[in-house]
């Protein structure tokens, strides 16, 4: 496996835009670059929380050669890869002139296809670049214990993340690669990872991406810290005091797992602009709650 992914979170920058609805690359650099000096263990840049679905090719492509840059090679870099074929083709050449080491293979566009039309999409992806994948199961992209055995056998794929939250079905994929003898990562992808990442690790799945991390790195950390060191006491603490609340304002709209992100980083003086439409920013009251929240979050860590 060519890109390996030490202990700690996983970041999945946001895509800032400037007032011209341009991505403003200097912000993002910058961004990106304190989310690397803050501990990530590796930059998932233009996938979900980057607004993926939202940017053109030559966008994409701005933004991942920008992240490449500004991480200068000390973790992994990542890219998404998704959608309609033919735009996933070309993102994913895209991710590769710009220096990636990685793609994020996200569900394909609108349509629900069989089983090994999925492995058909992955492996089209993965001729495009040669570059190694991790295969998002989620949404239309939901898979199988017997696809995910027809999917470790795909050279270039080296894990597997989950969207879905079918505990007992994720171990069955974890051992399915066991059986192949292939040396995959499991991640845990849920939305707010950290309410359910003590099971994924039970199960042997011990990465998780942070989207706290991208607005509140030291929150993110903090919790991070006490799981890594079997802190169960300090886990509750931070659970119950900020990453309960703020799942229970996510749900309240759809979309806020990133409009809520980059809200967290305006109120943090960081000039990341709104989301791009179909997602809508947070009212002034839910804002307000999320500053309250954020505070009290980071009340708890100091």
């Amino acid at each position: 496996m060519s890109e390996t992914f030490r202990d700690g979170v996983l970041f999945f920058p946001v895509t800032p835009f400037d007032a011209a609805d341009r991505p403003d690359l200097d912000v993002l650099a910058a961004h990106v670059s304190r989310g690397v000096d803050e501990g990530a263990a590796g930059v998932f840049a233009a996938c979900g929380t980057g607004e993926y679905h939202a940017l053109s090719v030559g966008e994409f492509g701005d933004v991942v050669t920008a992240s490449v840059a500004a991480v200068g090679g000390r973790v992994p870099v990542f890219a998404g890869a998704g959608g309609p074929l033919g735009h996933a083709r070309e993102t994913a050449r895209a991710a590769a002139d710009a220096g990636a080491g990685g793609l994020l293979v996200m569900p394909p566009y609108l349509v629900q296809g069989p089983q090994h039309g999925l492995v058909a999409y992955i492996e089209a992806i993965a001729a495009a670049t040669g570059l190694p994948i991790v295969v998002y199961h989620r949404a239309n992209m939901a898979l199988t214990e017997q696809t995910v055995e027809r999917i470790v056998a795909i050279e270039s794929v080296v894990g597997i993340k989950d969207g879905v939250g079918d505990v007992a079905l994720m171990q069955r994929f974890v051992l399915a690669a066991s059986r192949a003898d292939r040396d995959l990562q499991f991640f845990n992808g849920l939305l707010t990872a950290e309410l359910s990442q003590a099971a994924y690790r039970a199960i042997g799945v011990p990465l998780y991406s942070s989207a706290v991390f991208a607005m509140a790195p030291e929150i993110a950390t903090a919790f991070s810290d006490a799981y890594r060191a079997g802190d169960d006491e300090r886990q509750r603490e931070l659970l119950d005091g900020f990453f309960v609340p703020l799942v229970r304002l996510r749900d309240e709209t759809p979309g806020f797992a990133v409009s809520l992100i980059k809200a967290g980083l305006r109120l943090g003086g960081v000039p990341v602009g709104s989301v791009r439409p179909p997602l809508a920013d947070p009212t002034p009251e839910q804002e307000e709650r999320l500053r309250v929240l954020l505070e009290r979050g980071r009340e708890l860590v100091s």
